[in-house]
């Protein structure tokens, strides 16, 4: 069954980056135990990530090594080539999202995490999400990047759990009425 998820976290205004493309308010919750927050089962359920450029990008800047075990995908229609450590890693694909999607299922994956602002929107533009888990920290921020966007229509999820991460941060899991 191919399915698309996206796993992401938002200020109560909904954004998902500051006006200058910031997260480091993501961690204004203290987190002393390094708490998971859902996101390693999670991983266990996908088996490949498509993000946009400028979330990879960001991942990049973290001066981390590769934090990903699965297949990592990066939409582009810029970017040309990765650094020679992610090779057989990352793989750049390109078009529309019908077009990137099917390049990913003839590789043989499914179920996929969806990350990047620009690229959710796209996805839940053409209706292509089946279920959204996101994480809500209590801040507001002013401005920033909006997790959601301009739909041709109306899209109805349907609530499954609300958790509480914490003491402070809610994570509600939707899925797509069909």
């Amino acid at each position: 069954m191919k399915q698309n998820f996206i796993f992401i976290a938002k200020s109560l205004d909904g954004y998902i980056a500051d006006k200058d493309g910031g997260i480091d308010w993501l961690y204004s919750v203290p987190n002393p135990e390094g708490k998971d927050l859902g996101y390693l089962p999670f991983m266990k359920t996908i088996d490949a990530l498509l993000m946009g450029r400028k979330t990879f990008e960001k991942v990049l800047s973290f001066d981390i090594p590769w934090p990903y075990e699965k297949p990592v995908f990066v939409a582009s229609q810029t970017l040309s080539a990765l650094p020679e450590n992610l090779m057989g890693k990352v793989e750049i694909v390109k078009g529309t999202v019908a077009e990137m999607l099917n390049t990913i299922h003839k590789k043989g994956y499914h179920k996929l995490y969806i990350d990047g602002g620009n690229l959710i929107q796209s996805f839940l533009g053409e209706d292509r999400i089946d279920e959204m888990i996101i994480s809500t920290l209590p801040l507001l921020l002013g401005d920033g990047f909006p997790l959601f966007g301009t739909l041709p229509q109306m899209l109805e999820f349907q609530h499954i759990k609300s958790e509480l991460f914490l003491d402070a941060i809610t994570q509600d899991t939707y899925r797509r009425k069909r």
